[in-house]
């Protein structure tokens, strides 16, 4: 792992983002982790997270692209972020756009929100996580309907590893299903090698029962070809 791969692990536990015992999640799964972006909610954290995330990208698409597509709602505040982070760090001036749940038919009227999008813009997704690839299937004709773009890829902070609707993971599937690269600032693997009887803030966070239950929870629902 990179240094500030390493750093965002420690990120998301300090943030009580990433949180682990027993969490029942959407798809009725029984998790021994769970993540929820929506806890940055400060602006010192959002400007890290925004550099976490610039540098991910920057690292899996480098600088030629044009437009950063965050889908609603969480996918706004990262989009913001990030742009803001890229622009820091290094000096390119990408485009926030985010789409709105319902169109807005008075004012800045559409679907859209930031910026419109136009012919040959060159656009990477961001989202916190994905399980199930639902959003991408709710927001990729939205950006198809918007003229002729390229969605080079998708980037999220953590691949969960677990199968998505079929036996591979949601980023496989995705990438498959799409035909656009796919990437996550981390992977579950990256977590349990970096938490493993670490302490943050006096506290050992994956000790050698919270592995077994890692290890038991992708026993059952691991995706294809992943393993801790």
């Amino acid at each position: 792992m990179e240094r500030y791969q390493e750093e965002f692990i420690d990120f998301m536990v300090e943030s009580d983002v990433l949180k682990f015992g027993d969490f029942t999640l959407k798809s009725g799964r029984k998790s021994p982790f769970f993540m929820n972006a929506g806890c940055y909610v400060t602006g010192g954290q959002l400007i890290k997270l925004g550099e976490y995330y610039a540098k991910a990208i920057h690292d899996a698409y480098g600088t030629d692209f044009d437009v950063l597509f965050g889908p609603a709602y969480k996918g706004i505040p990262l989009s913001v972020a990030t742009v803001m982070a890229f622009s820091k760090l290094y000096g390119k001036e990408i485009r926030y756009c985010s789409n709105r749940k319902e169109v807005k038919d008075h004012g800045d009227v559409g679907i859209l929100l930031g910026s419109k999008l136009k012919d040959g813009d060159r656009v990477v997704i961001i989202e916190d996580v994905t399980t199930s690839g639902k959003s991408i299937e709710e927001t990729f004709p939205i950006l198809k309907e918007q003229g002729n773009i390229k969605v080079l890829g998708l980037m999220v902070s953590l691949n969960r590893m677990e199968r998505g609707k079929g036996t591979k993971c949601a980023l496989d599937e995705i990438r498959e299903l799409y035909g656009i690269e796919t990437a996550a600032i981390v992977s579950m693997k990256d977590v349990t090698e970096r938490l493993y009887n670490r302490e943050i803030n006096g506290k050992v966070i994956i000790n050698d029962e919270m592995l077994a239950a890692i290890k038991a929870y992708f026993a059952e629902y691991g995706a294809e070809g992943m393993s801790l």
